[in-house]
């Protein structure tokens, strides 16, 4: 599969499918057909865009994942395929009889990938870890200690270089770009759970009842830094009350095609997060203990 990640933000436009083909028409443009076998992500948040229930069946049955947003650009809706693994009851019934310990192993493996990953990217742009990567070393199973917090409340001001600066979901300022960035990154990584025969609603440490991609929200912590990055691009180049545009959106949706190194070799990001996937599951059915994580 070609991961294609498309966004209808910027114009009217109409979809539909025929022969396993995306179908794009546009007021004075010529029809564009896309494979739907290519589409890893359709991103819909123009209000004028109109799409037909075979758009919805057709790229969830082709392993694709469908994300709508709102009149602020702000994803709020997430489609993903539910039949996507040949051995996904079994593997179903393996992930829900996870035990505790082994859960908080692997919250403990994912917090030290994500401050190590966060301290990496720092080192890079600001010529500092500031601590970061001595303090992945101490996170324990579970991470009883909150080092994710910890290192969250240093991380922030330090990659923006900006003291006020605090995360917040419905922040107006760069925090805009990274919810957009991330809702693409968790849709990506939902794809890669689904592919691997994994439910997206049975967290490993996430447990919010009305989030039904806890598993995604767990396996994506590591990644985020590649969302980051691309953020503090935009914030210098265009400054961050910047609008939420083609500009804007094309940067991070690009990162998100990108190769990043793994087992010395380049891989694309939906090939690392099935890895990921595809080794969480294995640690479900006894196969191995270890996840499978970017080297970011």
């Amino acid at each position: 599969m070609t991961d294609r990640v498309i966004d209808f933000s910027d114009e009217p436009a109409k979809l539909s499918v025929r022969n396993y083909l995306l179908i794009v028409e546009k007021n004075g443009e010529e029809k564009i057909t896309i494979p739907l076998n290519e589409i890893a992500v359709l991103v819909v948040s123009h209000p004028q865009v109109i799409y037909t229930q075979s758009v919805l069946a057709g790229i969830a049955s082709a392993g694709g994942t469908f994300i709508t947003c709102d009149d602020k650009h702000v994803p709020v809706g997430m489609l993903l395929p539910i039949d996507a693994h040949f051995s996904q009851v079994e593997r179903f019934a393996k992930q829900a009889q996870a035990s505790e310990p082994t859960r908080k192993r692997l919250w403990q493996q994912l917090i030290i990938a994500k401050i190590e990953a966060q301290g990496n990217l720092l080192k890079e742009i600001r010529d500092d870890d500031f601590g970061l990567l001595e303090m992945a070393k101490k996170v324990k199973s579970g991470d009883t200690d909150n080092f994710e917090g910890q290192a969250s409340r240093i991380y922030w001001p330090a990659l923006f270089d900006d003291r006020t600066f605090t995360r917040e979901r419905y922040g107006n300022d760069q925090n805009r770009f990274l919810n957009y960035g991330y809702t693409v990154l968790r849709a990506t990584v939902a794809r890669g759970i689904c592919a691997s025969g994994l439910h997206p609603s049975l967290g490993i440490h996430h447990h919010n009842k009305y989030d039904t991609f806890c598993l995604a929200s767990d396996l994506m912590e590591p990644f985020r830094p590649i969302i980051d990055k691309v953020v503090v691009n935009i914030v210098d180049e265009y400054g961050k009350d910047a609008p939420v545009d083609k500009e804007t959106k094309g940067a991070l949706l690009s990162v998100l095609l990108g190769r990043f190194p793994l087992d010395g070799d380049q891989r694309t990001l939906f090939e690392i997060v099935s890895r990921t996937a595809s080794s969480l599951a294995q640690v479900f059915t006894g196969e191995r203990k270890d996840l499978v994580l970017p080297e970011i």
